[in-house]
């Protein structure tokens, strides 16, 4: 696994917490607290386009 910074885990109710990370070659990462060995890598790119998405309400209708 390559060198990532996790940030601290974005938590929902229960046990719904996910943490973001980067590493140094620019790629992004989404994880599962606890679960970081199975994170899903795109670029910073496309972290940044889906976080943007997100907070202009194009996800919604998934809540």
């Amino acid at each position: 696994m390559p060198d990532i910074t996790w940030e601290d885990p974005f938590c929902g109710e229960g046990n719904s917490c996910f943490r973001l990370g980067t590493d140094p070659t620019g790629n992004a990462y989404i994880a599962v607290n606890g679960q970081e060995q199975h994170a899903i890598r795109d670029s910073l790119a496309a972290l940044r386009t889906l976080i943007l998405d997100i907070k202009a309400g194009r996800a919604d209708h998934l809540l």
